[in-house]
């Protein structure tokens, strides 16, 4: 978890689950509309009562079917991979396809067995582990900025987001639950990251379940209990599954029980996966618990993940010769409605409205779902999946505008402005951060300012800050402002790129060199 780097203060202080079926659904409702006005034109007794008729009918048809179009889409990609106490790889493109068209929205990065002795596990909690930054290396030049994560021993979770989304992403809250030796060691367990996505609720929920053949029924048992168990504060969504969204993964290390490993391993070179589905623990485990039935998941058409040779694309050639498996998986999930009624027989997507129509639906569809078996440092393969989120969003304009005043340079003391532009619960611990364009996460910034600690702001009151010359950089560049909330954990409000020049004194300390009529001395 991050926490503020300064000195102490005292202060007072939806939805269909593919594309495909929301589309075919809305067609029906439409035809059922025209169906009535063509019925009602029969019966008109004059071209203007026709008239009138068609406009009205029409307007409702399209509005209904309006309602059920998301007018919004963003792209999510996912990682899980237990990396089995590795350093990480020096380039991670790859896994997360950095150039793929169109560009990602959001990343959420699951790993397990992340190297957890006591002593790194310590010298973790005071700086970033290694794969985050590597991560946060990688992305951070691409304008992603780490917005969440968190960490149980070998567990760790990251979800990074596009710059622009950082003020519609609230609320953000972490858990984690310890199944390990009866709860009481994290070595197994699960980690999760909830927040509101313009008003959606999303939960992520990454899994390190017990291991073995013949623990199937187990693992099933230590998911429900992690559902159970994991508690937010949050009124309407105090549990895992009363998100709207849920993306359930992680090493969740169901096995393929009953096949030989020479058919197994046949039918994997062959191409022939689909033999081996029926057998899939998980597969077999969702047509008996009705709870992971509202859990779905595209095709196993990769190779199974596990176990490989280390930096081999080779199954286990050791002396166990273990059985390889699909472990590695990434589901996830649609709040169901409520109150389900007769009608909603023919229509197979699930809803989070509580029956009739959802004003913001939120649209989910897998676009790949697949492995990279370039990467050996491990004896797991990573998996990867990405997704469509179509939706209406539930609000577009952040809470807090928030704009530097004038020039900025380190020649002299400058100024900000920022302004409540809706209600929320504010304290006088949130503070504004002068962040250079690429920043990592929220308490990567260059210097920040407390908000105005006298009293809390009236909405649309503009107020304004001076920023000490001291802590502005002297060789200035690209940089952001950003107004950090402290209740709900996130950036609220984000200033325009802006540019700080170069002091005058940068040259005075030898920082850069001087430069008179055009030359350099």
């Amino acid at each position: 978890m991050d926490f503020l780097i300064g000195s102490p203060r005292l202060r007072s202080d939806s939805v269909s689950s593919n594309t495909s079926s929301r589309g075919s659904h809305s067609k029906m409702l439409l035809r059922q509309r025209l169906t009535q006005l063509l019925t009602r034109i029969d019966d008109m007794s004059s071209d203007d009562e026709a008239s009138e008729e068609v406009s009205r009918t029409l307007d409702e048809a399209f509005q209904l079917c309006g309602r059920f179009s998301p007018t919004d889409a963003f792209r999510l990609h996912m990682v899980t991979w237990n990396v089995a106490t590795a350093e990480p790889p020096d380039d991670v493109s790859s896994l997360l396809q950095l150039d793929v068209q169109p560009p990602n929205d959001l990343y959420v990065i699951g790993l397990q067995e992340v190297c957890a002795t006591p002593v790194r596990f310590i010298s973790d909690l005071i700086v970033e582990d290694s794969w985050s930054h590597v991560f946060m290396d990688t992305l951070a030049p691409r304008g992603f900025v780490k917005v969440a994560s968190v960490r149980m021993q070998g567990l760790l979770l990251l979800v990074f987001a596009k710059q622009a989304h950082l003020p519609y992403i609230r609320d953000i809250q972490t858990t984690y639950t310890r199944t390990g030796i009866f709860g009481y060691w994290g070595n197994k367990g699960a980690v999760s990251v909830r927040f509101s996505f313009y008003g959606h609720k999303v939960c992520f929920l990454n899994c390190h379940l017990a291991a073995h053949m013949n623990y199937a029924l187990q693992r099933v048992d230590e998911f429900e209990h992690i559902l159970e168990t994991q508690d937010f504060d949050v009124a309407d969504a105090r549990r895992v599954l009363d998100h709207k969204l849920v993306f359930w993964f992680g090493d969740l290390n169901f096995r393929i029980a009953d096949h030989g490993l020479h058919f197994l391993r046949s039918s994997i070179n062959g191409g022939r996966l689909n033999l081996l589905w029926d057998k899939d623990q998980l597969i077999s485990m969702k047509k008996k618990e009705a709870f992971l039935q509202e859990f779905e998941e595209g095709l196993l058409n990769f190779k199974p993940t596990y176990k490989f040779g280390r930096n081999s694309d080779a199954y286990d050639t050791s002396g166990k010769k273990r059985k390889p498996a699909w472990t590695d998986r990434i589901l996830w999930r649609i709040k169901p409605k409520n109150m389900p009624s007769d009608d909603d027989d023919d229509d197979k997507a699930s809803t989070s409205s509580d029956g009739g129509l959802d004003e913001y639906p939120l649209v989910v569809s897998q676009d790949k779902y697949t492995s990279d078996m370039s990467y050996g440092v491990s004896d797991h393969k990573p998996v990867m999946a990405s997704f469509s989120l179509e939706l209406r969003k539930h609000f577009d304009t952040a809470l807090v505008h928030v704009s530097p005043e004038g020039v900025w340079s380190a020649d002299h003391d400058a100024l900000l402005n920022y302004t409540v532009q809706e209600d929320f619960m504010s304290s006088t611990w949130d503070w504004i951060g002068l962040y250079k364009v690429g920043f990592k996460s929220a308490t990567d910034y260059e210097t920040f300012v407390w908000v105005r600690e006298d009293e809390l702001p009236e909405t649309n009151e503009v107020i304004q800050i001076s920023v000490d010359k001291d802590d502005i950089p002297l060789l200035g560049g690209q940089f952001v402002l950003g107004y950090y909330s402290t209740n709900m954990q996130s950036i609220i409000g984000l200033s325009a790129d802006f540019q700080i020049l170069e002091s005058k004194r940068a040259v005075m300390e030898g920082l850069v060199p001087e430069n008179v009529n055009g030359l350099t001395k």
